[in-house]
């Protein structure tokens, strides 16, 4: 059963556990009570067990999936989660699950996960919500009417559903501009995940000081979206046209929302602005207080447009990352250079020699290396499932004159290869996460469709799609047999030359083909 024996593995730089659904949670306060440690995991899904170890200061949480308790560990890796505003530290336990049964004291967990999980159902009534009121969840909507008030920097829908998905699986999105407010409209899956986000974010700030959010539920119960563009997406149809130009709102929805200005591109008008990201200093406990959460984490592609601005220095703080779980048959240097590399340029790569399943990656900054740890802990290279987090190193050193290590460690300063050396670079707008589909550009007009099949079929692939820009034959979509397959073939791909002084340039998309 479980004992305190998790808590040894966590000094420093060492391997975290492989996923798991148990959570293991250290340092807790003594007072703290079973409701408390189950809030923690409540955002993220069903929370199906619990074990105190009080005499300990460790509890273990089981989450009803994997996916949930992937999900709350990548939130709260940049985010330390609090209970009784102290600091608790958590990781995957060895455990694959909970076995309680027997145990004494367990009464009071099982009644806790009881009570938690009525309300999830939408049964019962939940009491004790910010100020004490009662709120129904019986019959309550999935959708949520958000406000952005003070509105100093562009708010993106990639920003809302960024921030939103963090409670839960967002359907369609809808933004529009009325009586000058920067407005939307976010249906989720499942109404019990639009109660957690307007506990949880009612009132935050998006960036420090400014952008601030107003939430209330909508009074429709679904959204009709008809395209996919930068106003409104619906992200469980991913065939809807981009409808370029077409306001995005239909007109029965329009009529209920006054008409809608419909918002121009937020980076008209905004390339002096650098978001001052914050990280949160609280846990989203369900009974959190508003607006106790502190600027909201956020490390998305729609900032990263901001972050290279001439005149600004890099942010200071944590830029080497910790990667484990590699495939240490396989994996070089040069591969985490190139897939790093699509989110910051990457300085050096040192695969450790014992450990050659793990590896520390310099990024240029702070911000380039949470954006790398945002979009790929969790994703899949050479079978494994890649495990990220801050390092403690300030930098990666390089081996001595003499001490040849086998080539395990490279410096890429001065690489050729870096995709965002240009200040204020297009390439920032453009950063999405790993994708089944690539965007390729640099193609020669000597190159064709076939050619370029044959090419990623090369590396083990198996294509499912491919289109050539219409407006632009240099630029094509190619779609893939997984996202896994698109990283393996980016990593391989990235930089080809494709004859004519052409090399291949490699990106995950965000469009569909």
């Amino acid at each position: 059963m479980a004992n305190g024996n998790d808590s040894k593995k966590f000094k420093g730089d060492r391997s975290p556990c492989s996923p798991s659904r148990v959570i293991h949670i250290r340092k807790i306060p003594n007072d703290v009570t079973e409701a408390e440690i189950i809030s923690l995991g409540v955002p993220f899904g069903k929370v199906t067990n619990l074990l105190m170890l009080k005499s300990k200061s460790q509890a273990f949480l089981e989450m009803a999936s994997e996916e949930a308790a992937i999900t709350m560990m990548n939130y709260y890796t940049p985010v330390t989660p609090h209970l009784r505003s102290q600091p608790v530290y958590i990781q995957y336990s060895n455990h694959r699950e909970l076995k309680t049964d027997n145990l004494p004291n367990q009464s009071r967990a099982q009644a806790a996960l009881q009570a938690v999980n009525t309300v999830q159902s939408g049964g019962l009534t939940l009491t004790g919500g910010p100020g004490g009121e009662n709120m129904l969840l019986q019959g309550q909507s999935p959708v949520l009417r958000i406000i952005v008030e003070n509105l100093f920097y562009p708010v993106t829908l990639e920003v809302l559903h960024q921030i939103f998905s963090k409670f839960g699986t967002v359907l369609k999105i809808i933004t529009f501009t009325k009586n000058n407010q920067f407005q939307a409209l976010l249906q989720y899956a499942d109404p019990m995940n639009a109660h957690h986000a307007k506990m949880a974010l009612d009132g935050q700030n998006i960036y420090n000081a400014c952008c601030t959010l107003r939430i209330e539920f909508s009074k429709l119960t679904s959204l009709n979206v008809k395209y996919n563009n930068d106003k409104s997406r619906d992200f469980t149809r991913l065939d809807l046209p981009t409808g370029d130009g077409q306001p995005s709102l239909d007109a029965t929805m329009a009529a209920a929302f006054g008409a809608p200005g419909i918002i121009s591109s937020p980076y008209a008008g905004a390339a002096g602005f650098a978001p001052a990201i914050g990280f949160p200093q609280a846990g989203l406990s369900v009974s959190s207080v508003p607006g106790a959460l502190g600027p909201l984490a956020l490390t998305t592609s729609a900032l990263t447009g901001r972050m290279a601005i001439p005149g600004l220095t890099a942010i200071p703080g944590h830029s080497v990352l910790l990667v484990s779980n590699l495939n240490p048959e396989v994996i070089l240097p040069h591969a985490l250079f190139i897939l790093f590399g699509v989110y910051g340029d990457v300085h050096r790569v040192k695969i450790l020699f014992n450990k050659k399943e793990n590896a520390l990656v310099q990024m240029a900054d702070a911000t380039q290396a949470q954006l790398a740890m945002s979009h790929l802990n969790g994703q899949r290279l050479h079978g494994r499932v890649l495990r990220i987090t801050l390092s403690k190193h300030q930098s990666v050193q390089l081996p001595r004159e003499g001490h040849e290590d086998q080539g395990l460690t490279k410096d890429y300063t001065n690489s050729p290869l870096h995709r965002f050396k240009k200040p204020g670079s297009k390439n920032f707008q453009n950063i999405f996460p790993p994708s089944a589909t690539l965007h390729l550009s640099n193609i020669p007009p000597s190159v064709s469709d076939d050619d370029l099949k044959r090419l990623f079929a090369s590396t083990g692939c198996s294509v499912k799609a491919f289109k050539f820009f219409q407006k632009d034959r240099k630029m094509a979509l190619i779609q893939l047999g997984s996202v896994e397959e698109a990283i393996t073939a980016l990593i391989d791909l990235h930089n080809h030359d494709l004859g004519d002084n052409h090399h291949l340039r490699v990106s995950f998309s965000k469009s569909m083909i």
